[in-house]
């Protein structure tokens, strides 16, 4: 007994100096010993929501999922809280929309519109986590219906150190995870395969600042990664790299949503395949100014349309009974390094509005391998100019030139730039309309003509 004793008096004295020298002593708060059961079938979000409020309540630390598959309804995040799941750990959302109570977030923005109810949620928290091997299945197929009755799969709303690392996100009803008005996110090693319902997003990025996506591989119904910004606030500061995606969609997007815009984006180092829609898609049509985006070092293999920008006006106000917001602004960006096959053969285009070009586009060592296919009389079509519909590659149909479409441009450099088809095709490479300041340097076709223009 007196070693017994002496046993704990030397652990406690080791644990007093450990805080004395600053150590990093991680508290640990395990839910099974908050009664969570883990056996798929009894609703454990009291108990997994009792950890996760003891360590919040007690300054934080780890709420540790061990192996096991715990049912749950919506749960809450609160400051200084990391959710581990251990590997064989599986977070399984209920398939009963009463789970899911409704949390409207405070900021104001046009996802109010969407839904109000989240399996993972947290709003005005600080440093929070969720970590591990584990794995979060949002059963997202048992939810049927338009946005209200879909929750998301995970929600941050104004939150500030938010980071994500290592998990597997499966199954969403709806978008997979919405970072929205956030500051300082960093997302790691994230697995999301999400293709079972609608708008199965991955990754929305929506008015945050200073945020790093690095390492994450996914497939998802509706546009892997996607920058937006549904409030005043823009989307800056933003890097993404090493990532791989495949998505009925668009892989990497900015837009639809650009009211705040998008201010300083780096995007390198992805890998993109099996994609219907656009590899790169750079859109502003309800106002806001995108600014400043590079992306480089980027492969695709099957994508429908490797490169669309556009600057439309769809005019949406991201809250009821605002003014419609101007026409926006698009420029300095720079594209470069970048290998596309398999594209469809529709053709890419960079285009604005007629008073309104987008400005400073740069595309530099550039390889892209279209279908082919069309005709003369698809290289006589003038596309029509559609400022208010949905932007999207095929918008304008068969486009006039079986490479880049440009429009209502000014000061648009291509430099190495290859662009090929694997069938026949009666279209130019290159064609612009109503563009100023266009610099072509070693440009490589079907049979070395010279771009063209419309009449």
């Amino acid at each position: 007994m007196y070693k017994d004793l002496q046993y704990i008096l030397s652990a406690i004295l080791l644990l007093l100096v450990g805080f004395s020298a600053g150590a990093d002593v991680t508290v640990s708060y395990d839910v099974s010993a908050f009664s969570a059961v883990g056996d798929g079938v009894t609703l454990d979000t009291a108990a997994l929501q009792a950890a996760i409020d003891a360590c919040h309540t007690n300054g934080g630390g780890v709420v540790r999922v061990p192996t096991g598959r715990f049912l749950t309804g919506t749960l809450t995040l609160n400051d200084g809280v990391n959710l581990h799941l251990c590997r064989g750990a599986v977070l399984l959302g209920s398939t009963k929309l009463d789970d899911y109570p409704k949390r409207k977030a405070r900021y104001r923005s046009y996802t109010d519109n969407y839904t109000d109810r989240a399996l993972i949620y947290a709003e005005d928290a600080r440093d929070i986590a969720i970590s591990g091997e584990g794995l979060i299945d949002g059963q997202g197929a048992a939810f049927s219906g338009e946005y209200l009755v879909r929750p998301y799969m995970l929600r941050f709303v104004s939150c500030e150190g938010v980071s994500l690392e290592d998990v597997t996100l499966r199954n969403g009803a709806m978008w997979t995870v919405h970072f929205f008005a956030c500051d300082r996110v960093y997302a790691r090693g994230v697995t999301i395969r999400s293709r079972c319902n609608k708008n199965n997003d991955g990754l929305d990025i929506d008015s945050c600042s200073n945020v790093r996506i690095a390492d994450c591989d996914i497939s998802s119904g509706d546009d892997a990664i996607v920058l937006k910004s549904t409030s005043a606030r823009p989307c800056s500061n933003v890097v993404i790299t090493n990532c791989v995606l495949s998505t009925d969609c668009n892989a990497l997007k900015m837009g639809t949503e650009s009211n705040g815009g998008f201010q300083n984006i780096a995007i390198t180092n992805c890998a993109i395949y099996d994609t219907r829609l656009s590899g790169i898609a750079l859109e502003v049509v309800d106002g806001g100014l995108l600014d400043g985006v590079t992306i480089s070092n980027i492969t695709m293999r099957n994508t429908g349309g490797p490169v669309f920008i556009r600057l439309g006006n769809r005019a949406r106000p991201y809250q009821k009974d605002m003014e419609a917001p101007g026409v926006g602004a698009l420029r300095n960006v720079s594209l470069s390094t970048i290998v596309a096959t398999g594209a469809d053969a529709t053709g890419c285009s960079i285009t604005g509005l007629p008073g309104h070009p987008v400005e400073n586009i740069s595309l530099r060592d550039i390889r892209i391998a279209f279908a082919g296919g069309g005709t003369e009389e698809d290289a006589k079509c003038i596309p029509e100019e559609l400022p208010e519909k949905y932007p999207e590659y095929r918008m304008f149909g068969t486009l006039p030139a079986y490479g880049f479409y440009i429009r209502h441009a000014r000061d648009i450099r291509m430099d190495g730039v290859s662009l090929t088809t694997d069938t026949a095709d009666a279209r130019p490479a290159i064609v612009q309309e109503d563009v100023e300041g266009l610099a072509l340097t070693g440009i490589r076709d079907n049979s070395d003509m010279s771009p063209t223009t419309n009449p």
